[in-house]
C-alpha cells in the first residue's frame, strides 16, 4: 500500500502531527511524508493508494493567502513568540487541492486548531475531507483535530493521539482493501 501524507504548516505544530500520523501509518504500507509545497511540485496524489491531508485551521477553515500573510506578520512580532517554518507560507492545502488531476479512492483529513470548542474555532479537517470526498474519494475515518494552546504549543498527549489516529487510518485502509 502506498500512503502519502501531505501537510501544510506555518509554525511547526502541523508538521509534528503529520510526522506522528505517518509513524502510525508505517505498519500499513510505504508512507511518504510531504509538505504541500513539495506535493505541489510533484504529482504525489496520483501515485498514492491513500492520501492523508492536514493543515492548520485559519479563520474557521483552511488557510488562505491572506491568513498565511497574517501568519508571516505574527512571526515578525516578538510578542507572539512564534517562528515561521522555512517553506511557509507557500502553497496552501486549499489551493493545492484545486490542482489535483486525480484523487485517490481513499483519504483521511486532519487539522491543528486552538484548544477551544470547534464551533468557535472551525475545523480545517472537515473542509479538507469535504473537498476530497466531493471529488469522489472515500473518507477512511472521520476527520480529526489535534489541539494547540493559545501559545501555539501542542497540547499534552496530542502526538501519541496522532500516531494512534494514523494507525486507525491504516486499519481502516487495510479492511477496505481486503474486502
Amino acid at each position: 500500500m502506498r500512503i502519502t501524507v501531505i501537510f501544510e504548516s506555518m509554525f511547526g505544530t502541523t508538521r509534528a502531527v503529520a510526522a506522528a500520523v505517518a509513524e502510525g501509518l508505517q505498519p500499513w504500507g510505504t508512507v511518504t511524508l510531504l509538505t504541500v509545497n513539495d506535493a505541489a511540485s510533484q504529482d504525489a496524489a496520483s501515485t498514492a493508494d491513500a492520501l492523508v491531508v492536514g493543515g492548520p485551521t485559519h479563520v474557521h477553515g483552511m488557510s488562505r493567502p491572506a491568513s498565511r500573510a497574517e501568519a508571516r506578520s505574527w512571526a515578525d512580532d516578538p510578542a507572539k513568540n512564534v517562528t515561521l517554518e522555512p517553506d511557509a507560507p507557500g502553497t496552501g492545502v486549499r489551493e493545492w487541492m484545486t490542482t489535483l488531476r486525480t484523487v485517490p479512492t481513499h483519504i483521511a483529513a486532519f487539522d491543528t486548531r486552538i484548544d477551544i470548542a470547534h464551533i468557535l474555532s472551525g475545523r480545517a479537517s472537515t473542509r479538507i475531507e469535504h473537498a476530497l470526498t466531493h471529488r469522489g474519494a472515500h473518507a477512511l475515518v472521520p476527520a480529526e483535530s489535534f489541539l494547540v494552546s493559545k501559545q501555539n504549543v501542542l497540547e499534552r498527549d496530542e502526538l501519541p493521539r496522532a500516531r494512534a489516529w494514523g494507525d486507525s487510518v491504516g486499519v481502516a485502509l487495510s479492511a477496505t482493501v481486503r474486502t
